[in-house]
């Protein structure tokens, strides 16, 4: 069964630019997966500690036979292979890969919340996901443009590359 997908996509250290680019070739070749579509490229301001470079931001969709799980696994597979260091929460990071929604399923496991926790307060998802899907709806029946009514364009800028 293929299901669909949006991957939520960071990065403020070593060539952000470069390492979201790399990132999405290497979505590109995911077993049992199709990447579909791409937003642009979004600069932001961190959402934690302000003491590290802003962050560049995408988002894609992604057509995939992939449970939830193996997803997750080759996401996070997809981090390390960038040296992705956990030091503190919301700290830097060389590539940041996060399901946003998969389907139209509610998902909550020790390892995995979907729709990703906090996403309907973070422009640099909401943006980006209504660019490449503006009629999307939240498994809840929330609108994504009801979500932008309530979440500001704030200092989120579209990167002209």
């Amino acid at each position: 069964m293929t299901h669909t997908a949006y991957i939520g996509i960071g990065s403020n250290l070593g060539d952000p630019v470069g390492q979201i680019q790399q990132a999405l070739a290497e979505l590109e070749q995911l077993p049992q997966s199709q990447l579909v579509q791409t937003s642009s490229l979004y600069g932001s301001k961190p959402m934690g500690p302000q003491d590290q470079p802003d962050y560049v931001n995408a988002v894609a969709k992604l057509e995939t036979e992939l449970s939830p799980l193996d997803l997750l696994d080759a996401l996070q597979q997809l981090e390390q292979d960038h040296q992705r260091i956990r030091e503190r929460r919301w700290g830097p990071r060389t590539l940041d890969l996060d399901i946003v929604l998969f389907d139209q399923q509610s998902i909550q496991l020790p390892r995995l919340t979907v729709p990703h926790v906090g996403m309907h307060q973070r422009n640099f998802v909401l943006y980006p996901l209504a660019e490449i899907s503006p009629e999307l709806s939240l498994p809840d029946g929330t609108s994504l443009q009801q979500l932008l009514d309530n979440c500001p364009l704030a200092e989120l800028t579209k990167l002209n590359l």
